[in-house]
């Protein structure tokens, strides 16, 4: 068991003003795997006036100087690469593969980016008379979720350390023992004291003190749609700006002249990848209606083919569910489908066979699904697919639409004008076309409930810039 009960503040190990400890569970058997500190208002303010008192002078160091600051993290997450992916296997239950290549590697991944743009990024511009400045908006709250923790980490923390702001991490108290680890990475590459914090602890004791601190000049938020909203409320009357990335229930459009059974397989395949625990997973996939049939076989296949198990067993391609809160969440709305008449095609309640310990949800896939039932509304954040047969584009891209969320759609088909007509129609920050995503620099965010702001390149960075216009100098 791993023991992570001190906090990282001012550039030290800490203890927390009150001890108040909290298991974090292996959700591949259900086991105790470490042990963290829950933190307090009071560790909150220690941590933001360490933050505080480092910026003016972090804020201050040249272009040149932070780059070669992240070099030395990007130098030192190298040398711990295998810890963060042990670590993220271990907390969330991420099978190795995965945990090794895109979990960890996308950590890596938002790091380097970060040291790239700043080789040509412009602080500095003209416009009519006046001089235009971005400078670091100031001392940042990185609220970063579990379902994949470092991606989240390393896309508020490398744009936010990269344009000269000092930070105050509270990572998810379901999944912190990557951040830990993350932690002593930035620790290693000797990033000044203060300029990076690191606090555990739960929403209500450590997100709400962060999100309310007259201190903290922003908050960038990932999660549930519900928390954002009360993060944001917290925030509103020290008037602090607030990023989000939320919910979402992405459509996946697949058009009448689409290559159907490849786009059937890569849509039912993207929803099964990280347990379903992914915010922009294809989760509705709409149909012509005469192909509903051939849709509810193709996904069955993808579906039996599925080898859930525990992360660390060879083999593995779906682990476990994070959490048994979680696993019951999803079980629950399983049988809403049922109660709602869904057809069941595969999977259902309970674990899969042989797998009594751990929260292990069946691959399941659900058809003839209205756009009203429960599965089709809420996110489910599971392995869950709803096939929604339609019966014109009209009628797709209406049913795409109607959702309070707006993250990401997903469009497959032949025609080049009309993949363009479908994609500028569905109301989401990031649409996939014939399951080509973008890359680590492109935008990532929603529309609607989905969120505001974007992570991830060069407007990643924006989040983290003020915007002063000098004028009257020659």
């Amino acid at each position: 068991m791993k023991n992570f009960e001190q906090f990282y503040i001012n550039g030290c190990w800490v203890n927390p003003v009150e001890p108040r400890s909290l298991d974090v569970i292996n959700p591949s058997d259900e086991s105790v795997c470490g042990r963290i500190s829950l933190g307090s208002e009071a560790d909150v303010d220690i941590a933001v006036n360490a933050a505080a008192d480092a910026f003016p002078s972090f804020a201050k160091l040249s272009t040149a100087q932070r780059q070669d600051l992240l070099a030395a993290v990007i130098d030192q997450y190298k040398k711990r690469y295998n810890d963060i992916a042990d670590a993220i296997s271990l907390e969330m239950g991420a099978p190795t593969q995965l945990a090794i290549k895109a979990q960890t590697g996308a950590g890596l991944a938002h790091l380097k980016a970060a040291h790239k743009l700043l080789n040509d990024f412009s602080f500095e511009s003209s416009q009519g008379a006046s001089r235009i400045v971005k400078e670091p908006i100031g001392v940042c709250a990185l609220i970063t979720p579990w379902n994949w923790p470092i991606n989240q980490i390393t896309c508020k923390v490398a744009p936010a350390i990269a344009v000269g702001c000092s930070v105050i991490l509270k990572p998810s108290e379901i999944a912190p023992l990557s951040a830990y680890v993350f932690t002593e990475v930035m620790h290693q590459a000797g990033v000044p004291a203060g300029v990076f914090n690191m606090i555990n602890g739960d929403g209500a004791g450590v997100g709400t003190a962060l999100s309310k601190h007259r201190l903290v000049d922003m908050v960038s938020f990932t999660g549930s749609t519900r928390a954002g909203s009360l993060v944001a409320q917290n925030a509103a009357p020290s008037v602090k700006r607030v990023t989000q990335e939320l919910g979402g229930k992405s459509p996946n459009i697949i058009l009448p002249d689409a290559d159907f059974e490849k786009a059937v397989k890569q849509g039912t395949h993207a929803v099964f990848s990280n347990s379903g625990q992914s915010c922009n997973a294809p989760t509705r996939m709409l149909v012509p209606e005469d192909k509903l049939e051939k849709a509810e076989e193709i996904a069955a296949k993808v579906a039996s083919k599925v080898q859930v198990g525990p992360a660390d067993k060879e083999g593995t391609t779906m682990g476990p569910v994070v959490s048994e809160v979680q696993y019951n969440k999803i079980q629950a709305l399983i049988q809403k489908g049922l109660d709602e008449n869904a057809k069941l095609v595969c999977g259902g309640l309970g674990k899969p066979e042989s797998l009594t310990k751990g929260y292990f949800v069946k691959p399941t896939v659900f058809s003839n699904v209205s756009n009203q039932m429960t599965i089709a509304k809420e996110e489910i954040f599971g392995p869950v697919l709803s096939i929604i047969p339609y019966q014109s584009i009209e009628q797709a891209i209406e049913i795409a639409n109607d959702t309070p969320y707006g993250l990401a759609g997903y469009v497959q088909g032949t025609d080049p004008e009309l993949l363009k007509q479908v994609a500028a129609s569905i109301r989401a920050g990031n649409i996939s076309i014939n399951g080509q995503s973008g890359d680590i620099m492109t935008p990532f965010g929603g529309f609607k409930q989905s969120g505001n702001g974007r992570e991830w390149g060069a407007y990643g960075f924006e989040d983290y810039l003020e915007i002063k216009a000098i004028s009257g100098l020659a």
